[in-house]
């Protein structure tokens, strides 16, 4: 098993996180060896500024945290963010047109976004804690076959973050087709091994420092 701390995205997302806040999640996850930084696309370039010369990934999460507006507000939020210096996206699925059974709609706006990424990494953030197990089982697909890289579980801002049953659940649609990123209520070090020894690749966390010094 890789180095704990390189499953962690160090994740700030709070709407009243400042520029300062920033800068201090970025001097952390160089201090801990996290594998990224996650923030919202306003700090892409700041992150990017303050973790250059390092083994420090920027993440940026876009269409954040509904997922509801456009396919084109999400495009060009991808693009400026890749402008920015962002080496994976982070992306909500619209659950509206996934409760609406308009699949072709998701898969086009997935597809859309990939096309601006090249070679970088793109998570679609799934939102569980919403959905059914057979729409679980409905966007996990619908993710692979839009090219998504990542299969994530939750914002964090919904009614619940991750759970163990539903990230089995995950797995065993997606197999190595994809990877899945945990997040959400994820804050000790425990709760981060029962899901690693599930089979993820990532976890989305803003207690990456607690978990990794737990021990």
């Amino acid at each position: 098993m890789k180095q704990l701390s390189r499953y962690i995205d160090h994740t700030l997302l709070r709407p009243t996180a400042t520029k300062e806040d920033i800068t201090k999640l970025c001097q952390e996850a160089k201090t801990f060896n996290f594998y990224s930084v996650c923030t919202n696309s306003c700090y892409t370039k700041h992150a990017k500024e303050q973790t250059l010369n390092s083994k420090v990934k920027v993440c940026s999460v876009i269409g954040f945290p509904l997922g509801a507006m456009s396919t084109k507000a999400k495009v060009f939020e991808t693009t400026q963010a890749i402008k920015d210096g962002a080496d994976e996206i982070d992306m909500v699925m619209n659950l509206g047109l996934l409760k609406a059974k308009n699949f072709t709609s998701i898969t086009r706006e997935i597809e859309s976004i990939k096309e601006q990424l090249k070679n970088k990494v793109l998570k679609v953030i799934i939102e569980t804690c919403y959905l059914t197990d057979d729409e679980i089982v409905k966007a996990c697909k619908l993710a692979i076959q839009a090219g998504a890289d990542y299969i994530k579980t939750s914002t964090g801002f919904g009614t619940h973050g991750a759970t163990l049953n539903h990230v089995k659940l995950m797995k065993s649609v997606v197999v190595d087709k994809a990877k899945i990123k945990a997040s959400g209520g994820i804050k000790d070090y425990n709760t981060a091994s029962k899901y690693i020894q599930l089979g993820v690749d990532r976890i989305g966390t803003s207690a990456g420092i607690k978990i990794v010094t737990d021990k």
